[in-house]
């Protein structure tokens, strides 16, 4: 098995993948786990596992806040990519993405209750029955709150690890846009999570459409989200591995490795650095 994640890592994508390869000091990748095949690694990831990158199976398709069993093949299938990639751990999310049979397409938000909890606590056991490595969850970043919540997010979130013995994927720009768009404290909302349990971090670009601060992962990292790594670099019991995630609107090598740059220098950490062979982007 590899090492955990260390240091700052990127989401692996096809439309980055020569600069991936050709950047050096990458702590870590994370790989959308829907979209590989464990029995055909496409080659770059291949390269960059067998090279020594850690790289981390996300899952976004279980629906592990969703009423009904987490479907036994997707399970499956995320057993098989951590043992592809040799992965240490695997991560998911706090939410549901289907209902009597329906795809959402998108992440959505659970009802902060003790019967959500009920739900996500028996589909994790039913996940971690089949997983040879930890399994970490992630938050997700919601444009609304259910009325009948009967707690805030960082209680919700610690009783929940609490009872699972799941690890925290921690979103910082997930927080941010929360906080944004609820009128909350940021650091207040940042201090109150269990910062002891985090596996890993990610942080991301948004932007403002129609009031709402959006989770985009097409926009430049902001300031703020910098900010409030920061904070959370502070509060941690150790510096955590922390992710960029860009998923469209793809900048070119330099800019992005100017972001991974601006990440490791929040968090005291050798920055990814290229080959100058990689200066544009392919796909």
């Amino acid at each position: 098995m590899t090492k955990d994640p260390e240091g700052t890592g990127v989401g692996w994508r096809p439309e980055i993948a020569s600069v991936l390869a050709g950047t050096t000091g990458l702590g870590f990748c994370e790989v959308i786990a829907e979209s590989l095949n464990p029995g055909d690694v496409p080659v770059p990831l291949r390269s960059l596992a067998a090279g020594g990158t850690t790289v981390i199976p996300h899952g976004v398709r279980l629906s592990l806040g969703g009423t009904e069993p987490v479907d036994a093949g997707r399970v499956t299938h995320l057993a098989a990519c951590a043992e592809a990639l040799d992965a240490p751990l695997v991560s998911e999310h706090v939410s549901f993405v289907r209902a009597g049979g329906r795809e959402a397409g998108h992440l959505l938000p659970l009802p902060r209750t003790r019967e959500a909890l009920d739900v996500l606590a028996a589909n994790i056991a039913r996940t971690r029955t089949e997983l040879d490595v930890p399994l970490a969850v992630e938050p997700i970043a919601a444009l609304f709150d259910w009325p009948d919540d009967e707690f805030g997010e960082p209680e919700f979130l610690t009783r929940l690890l609490d009872r699972t013995g799941a690890l925290l994927l921690l979103d910082v720009a997930n927080i941010h846009a929360n906080t944004l768009n609820r009128g909350q404290d940021a650091r207040a909302v940042l201090d109150a999570m269990p910062l002891d349990r985090v596996a890993y971090c990610h942080v991301a670009g948004g932007a403002v459409h129609d009031g709402l601060y959006h989770d985009t992962h097409t926009d430049a990292l902001p300031g703020p989200v910098l900010d409030l790594l920061g904070h959370l670099v502070d509060r941690c019991p150790s510096v955590p591995p922390v992710m960029l995630e860009r998923d469209g609107r793809y900048p070119p090598a330099t800019e992005l490795r100017a972001e991974l740059a601006a990440i490791a220098a929040v968090t005291g950490t050798p920055a990814p650095t290229g080959d100058g062979h990689t200066a544009g982007l392919v796909g």
